[in-house]
């Protein structure tokens, strides 16, 4: 199944590429490489949620906040790309969560872009990654995310 054809089983859309905040590009290409730049949970330019995980936001919050960085990051690539379909291989997913100090389920957080990923592209969609969590991200988000990914 086209990847295309995917996402409207799913139910998803892929949002407009958010703007930068700061002195950055969306993601470049080298070669056959795409590399994201941090993505926040951004819908229309806005936060929706802000503060730490663990302390005012759940972990299912968390894991929907990281399935619309995801989401973002997968807009980004299409600055490169004309289509979707031309993923080869999402190689690697970073995840930054904005967590209380007692707070240890980061790799959970991350489930909700992982999973997501694999639902979206199969075989492809298998990551290398990491989930990390920090004391504080831009504009209070809880969750930012990375992607490298293959492309044709």
């Amino acid at each position: 199944m086209a990847i295309t054809e995917q996402l409207q089983t799913l139910g998803i859309q892929i949002p407009p590429v958010p703007q930068a905040l700061a002195a950055y590009i969306p993601s470049k290409r080298s070669g056959n490489l795409v590399f994201t730049s941090g993505q926040l949970p951004l819908v229309a330019g806005k936060l929706t949620k802000t503060g730490k995980v663990g302390k005012g936001i759940t972990l299912p919050e968390a894991q929907a906040e990281a399935k619309q960085c995801l989401l973002n990051a997968l807009s980004t690539l299409l600055l490169h790309i004309e289509s979707l379909d031309q993923v080869k291989s999402v190689v690697k997913l970073g995840v930054y969560v904005a967590c209380d100090e007692s707070f240890t389920e980061q790799h959970l957080v991350a489930n909700g872009a992982s999973e997501l990923v694999v639902q979206i592209f199969g075989e492809k969609g298998k990551h290398a990654r990491f989930a990390i969590g920090v004391s504080s991200l831009p504009l209070d988000a809880c969750v930012e995310l990375e992607m490298t990914v293959e492309v044709e």
